[in-house]
């Protein structure tokens, strides 16, 4: 597994500001915690979905393919970091 952290700066107020997700070895997300600028949060796996938060269909883009557009900045996280923003989004659910 891996884990990735991508923030998009952007002044949409119904649009998540930071991804949080996490990548079977196949590059494809397995889970994904979405943060928005309110505070709140959303999340996604591979059984739980909602209309504004769901898992790509596509393989996730190298980390230097999301930062080259200069409203993304992408890096690798923690499988810690990962888990405490998991946990941090299932606690209203």
């Amino acid at each position: 597994m891996r884990y990735v952290k991508v923030a998009w700066d952007h002044d949409f107020a119904d649009d998540p500001v930071i991804y949080l997700s996490e990548l079977g070895d196949d590059g494809y997300e397995t889970r994904k915690v979405q943060f928005y600028r309110d505070g709140r949060s959303e999340w996604a796996d591979e059984i739980h979905e909602t209309a504004t938060v769901g898992l790509s269909e596509i393989p996730f883009p190298s980390l230097e393919e999301i930062s080259s557009q200069p409203e993304f900045s992408a890096e690798l996280i923690t499988v810690d970091e990962f888990e405490n923003a998991w946990s941090r989004s299932h606690a209203g659910s």
